[in-house]
């Protein structure tokens, strides 16, 4: 006899579902928060330099320190603390939580937040708890500080600014948090770069916080690389879960070329956040829709027919994320990622002529 899924998969698992990828061929592309401008040529040309010597036939130093070295200049990592590299902040996320994952362990976030931090935890057998967020998707303090006193969390994440909402949270408020935290405070800054806010700089003063970060939103979402900063002495930890060789050898020495020309992405994102702000003042004036404030590359709308937006817009050639069910917080929402000026007008000229054909 053969086993069924069933008879060998947990009954956990088999009741998630898998993290929602969007089919986008042949549609504009703005559901995934990615930075939709190129490299310029020349820069592309060095980096097709370095692929041409690499020795791809080699496993990657599991150390990377050129890779290192270099995100500790640009990203000003304080001397007193430690990197550690993931393939995308999602295994950075799951490392974290292996760490401390076991009968008793709890993880916590606000609610609604990134997917990936319950759906970790509920692969690693922790516990999970979600503090729901303010109806104006603020941070209720004093909810998550009960919060954490009747469930003592292992590891609180915590999105600045946050997904899918698109917010920074009081930082007073993210103080008294991490003041009142039995356990690690990860601070998840995936969109720092439009936000320009940071608790980096502040890592010295905070012992039991992690900041992580993505390079996927700067512009090198196809590259598959996060990395955390906190003491050395968390991220000693931390690196004995860590899968061996997990960060290529292609990623590493072209995101280290790239991140050379760090002033480029920043360029970039510069013309994101202008675009955004066009678009946040267009939107805020259309009947029937809430814009909410954001200062991420995305803005979350709450419309009167989320599905039906949704379908009108990919009926026109463009995909959006359609929010609806996911929370109780995000009924009738759909959130959109900017893109390039022209991506934008596509986008909203879709918009429009769907809310007009609902109305």
């Amino acid at each position: 006899m053969s086993a069924s899924p069933s008879q060998v998969i947990r009954a956990d698992i088999r009741a998630m579902s898998a993290y929602p990828v969007q089919h986008a061929e042949g549609l504009v592309k703005l559901d995934a928060m990615e930075n939709p401008h190129h490299l310029p040529s020349w820069l592309c040309d060095e980096v097709a330099g370095v692929i041409r010597s690499a020795e791809i036939n080699r496993y990657p130093d599991p150390e990377a320190p050129a890779l290192k070295k270099r995100l500790r200049e640009v990203m000003s990592v304080p001397d007193d603390c430690e990197l550690i590299l993931g393939n995308g902040s999602d295994e950075i996320i799951a490392m974290m939580i292996n760490s401390v994952a076991g009968p008793e362990a709890v993880i916590m976030s606000i609610s609604p937040t990134f997917v990936m931090f319950k759906m970790s935890a509920v692969i690693a057998r922790a516990g999970y708890v979600g503090v729901p967020l303010n109806a104006d998707f603020s941070l209720d303090v004093d909810r998550v500080i009960a919060a954490m006193s009747e469930h003592r969390p292992a590891i609180l994440f915590i999105a600045y600014p946050n997904n899918p909402t698109g917010n920074l949270f009081d930082e007073t408020a993210l103080h008294r948090v991490i003041e009142s935290a039995p356990g690690l405070v990860v601070i998840d800054e995936a969109y720092n770069v439009f936000a320009r806010q940071s608790f980096m700089p502040k890592l010295p003063d905070y012992p039991n916080v992690v900041v992580m970060r993505t390079l996927s939103k700067l512009g090198l979402a196809g590259l598959r690389l996060g990395y955390a900063a906190a003491k050395p002495e968390w991220i000693r930890e931390f690196d004995k879960v860590r899968g061996p060789y997990n960060v290529g050898v292609l990623t590493q020495l072209i995101a280290e070329k790239i991140l050379g020309h760090h002033h480029v992405l920043e360029e970039q994102a510069g013309e994101i956040v202008g675009e955004r702000e066009k678009m946040a003042r267009a939107l805020q004036g259309m009947p029937g829709v809430v814009a909410y404030p954001s200062v991420a590359n995305f803005i979350l709308l709450r419309v009167a027919d989320a599905q039906a937006v949704h379908a009108g817009l990919i009926s026109r050639g463009v995909l959006v994320r359609n929010l609806h069910g996911s929370h109780a917080l995000l009924d009738s929402c759909v959130r959109f990622t900017v893109g390039t000026r022209a991506e934008n007008q596509i986008l909203m000229n879709a918009f429009a002529q769907t809310l007009e054909s609902l109305a």
